[in-house]
């Protein structure tokens, strides 16, 4: 089968006999084995519970489908690492995360743990601990953070489904070097429970996957509430991917202008431009205030991050990576009257926004300012300004998660080759509508994965 099938194609052969899980699972380890030393994407392969579980698994919406998680996500038997050097001391988990075996109930087969900036505080995809995973595009470029390994690993066709985590764009960042399908859920969506957290307020986790359809699936089967994380609403489960379909008739869908285009490289802009061309939108909308919205994300992140890392970095300080040290002792020391203030301003930005669904039902904006920059890259131009890369490659996805807005975040080719996503945001528990628009630019091209020569 081609390696860079869906999850949905690979379910229905599998479902109608024209494979079995057992040959798809071996034929995504060796695929693993051969393009992992280059991609750097897995930490861990369960290769044999793999095998064991494809000897099966022959049914569900997921069949035979491999999938790959997180190394932040609990999988039984494996230390949940979150990129650190200090949680390899830790005993293995006991048992798989929530979100794990709802995706095995749905039929999915997890193949192993993946690559991530440490302690999820990374837009760059390295670690200095398991060194950077590449973008199967180039591998001399970032694949993106904290979910690197999640977006190289989908991106390069080790597996066609991957679970990552989303705090200040996480999943967004990725999905836009490496040229996929991303979707971070409303706030409090999907459990996250069983898995290690960074800033428990904005924390989400999500798919990534090379098609629409099979983000829709996936959300679907993890969808439903979970009382061991506190954050998880106690909502009914709403599915989506019956009405993928449905088109956009009636949505009222604008482009983000003002702060959502300064600074954008051309890239980027002519990606969102391409977007709304191909849904013919032609409506702007001013977003309030998003610059210090995301000053204000920096803060919560920076001190909530800190609160949760003090004991590490007074007996352990040497064994963080030091970019990502230095900014939490950075955090520890921010005032707390500028936490309060941040805290003031989050229910006042997500007041103003849920004010501006009241009359546009999605709002287009880019993921990142530009293409996958290089591996070891320390600046880039922002707006005329050369500035530090690692804190501002986030500066169109921190206002949108500050708030838990869901997102899905869609690829699009550039004249460089190298692909860059845009955001398709909505307001609260409006996932359909979100997947529904980024359906309809898959079906007419617009929006489109990139299958890397590797």
């Amino acid at each position: 089968m081609n390696p860079f099938a869906t999850a949905t194609e690979i379910a229905a052969a599998v479902r109608e006999g024209r494979t079995t899980s057992s040959a798809v699972i071996d034929a995504c380890l060796a695929r693993i084995e051969r393009l992992n030393p280059v991609l750097n994407a897995f930490t861990a392969v369960t290769a044999e519970r793999a095998r064991a579980r494809a000897a099966g698994t022959k049914t569900g919406p997921l069949a035979g489908v491999p999938f790959a998680v997180k190394n932040l996500i609990d999988i039984a038997g494996l230390p949940t690492l979150a990129g650190s050097r200090i949680n390899r001391d830790h005993p293995p988990a006991a048992a798989d995360a929530p979100l794990v075996t709802r995706l095995e109930a749905a039929g999915a087969i997890l193949v192993g743990a993946l690559n991530m900036g440490e302690y999820a505080y990374d837009f760059t995809g390295e670690n200095g601990h398991e060194g950077a995973s590449r973008n199967p595009h180039d591998l001399a470029r970032m694949s993106g953070g904290s979910s690197g390994g999640s977006g190289s690993a989908v991106g390069g066709g080790l597996v066609p489904l991957a679970l990552g985590s989303d705090t200040n764009g996480s999943i967004r960042v990725p999905s836009s070097f490496c040229g996929l399908f991303g979707l971070k859920p409303t706030y409090g969506r999907l459990t996250r429970a069983g898995s290690f957290p960074f800033v428990s307020s904005l924390d989400h986790l999500g798919p990534f996957a090379s098609s629409v359809t099979d983000l829709a699936v996936s959300y679907d089967a993890m969808q439903g509430y979970d009382p061991a994380d506190a954050g998880c609403a106690d909502r009914p489960v709403e599915t989506v991917s019956g009405g993928l379909e449905s088109g956009i008739g009636g949505l009222r869908i604008a482009s983000a202008g003002g702060y959502f285009r300064a600074g954008a490289s051309p890239e980027a802009l002519a990606a969102v431009d391409a977007i709304a061309s191909a849904l013919g939108v032609t409506n702007t909308v001013t977003i309030p205030q998003a610059q210090r919205a995301r000053s204000a994300a920096y803060i919560i992140t920076t001190t909530e991050g800190a609160a949760l890392h003090l004991d590490r970095l007074r007996t352990r300080p040497d064994d963080f990576d030091p970019d990502v040290r230095d900014r939490l002792i950075a955090g520890a020391l921010v005032p707390a009257a500028a936490a309060v203030q941040a805290q003031k301003f989050r229910r006042w930005f997500r007041d103003q926004m849920l004010h501006l669904f009241d009359s546009v039902d999605a709002i287009l904006a880019p993921a990142t300012p530009c293409v996958a920059p290089l591996i070891g890259q320390k600046t880039f131009v922002l707006d005329g300004k050369e500035l530090p890369l690692r804190p501002n490659i986030g500066i169109y996805t921190q206002p949108i998660s500050f708030i838990g807005l869901p997102v899905v975040a869609v690829p699009v080719p550039t004249a460089s080759g190298l692909p860059i996503g845009v955001q398709i945001i909505t307001a609260p528990w409006r996932e359909d509508l979100a997947l529904r628009i980024a359906r309809l630019l898959e079906v007419r091209g617009a929006a489109r994965t990139l299958q890397p020569e590797l």
